[in-house]
């Protein structure tokens, strides 16, 4: 799960980390979400993306869901990133959440934007300018949601 996070990481163009995760650090960030799914060949037990699932926010907000997804770069196009949100939106009902929320969605990652779209997520708008990529320039984002 690690290495997969940490190419998403090093390609410098979804996550907003910038900061490596060591066996540390990643036992300590996977351990503190709500849920992390896994998509597993388990007869092989080779690992093609994940996710994380927390809280967006505290409080009177804090039945409003985030996620992060991450598919290995020799396993994309195989629609793992398909299973693994429908997936996520399972199990963020299961744990009580009433929304599902992307705060930093890429406007550049056409792939996601589609997907998020065909399954129902509204974007809210665009922020210009929030993101910094790897190469330094800023590209807009595009929050969306939905209901579960």
């Amino acid at each position: 799960m690690m290495d997969i996070w940490n190419e998403v990481v090093e390609e410098g163009i979804a996550f907003p980390q910038e900061e490596f995760l060591t066996q540390e650090s990643g036992k300590k960030f996977f351990g503190a979400q709500t849920y992390c799914g896994v998509a597993e060949d388990t007869d092989t037990g080779k690992v093609y993306g994940l996710y994380i699932l927390h809280p967006n926010n505290v409080g009177r907000c804090g039945h409003i869901a985030n996620a992060s997804y991450a598919v290995s770069t020799r396993s994309r196009g195989l629609h793992i990133g398909e299973k693994l949100v429908t997936d996520c939106l399972k199990q963020a009902k299961e744990c009580g959440f009433g929304v599902m929320q992307f705060n930093a969605v890429v406007e550049s990652n056409i792939h996601a934007r589609h997907l998020y779209e065909r399954l129902g997520f509204i974007q809210l708008g665009t922020i210009e300018k929030g993101f910094r990529m790897k190469d330094g320039r800023l590209e807009n984002i595009c929050p969306y949601y939905r209901a579960l």
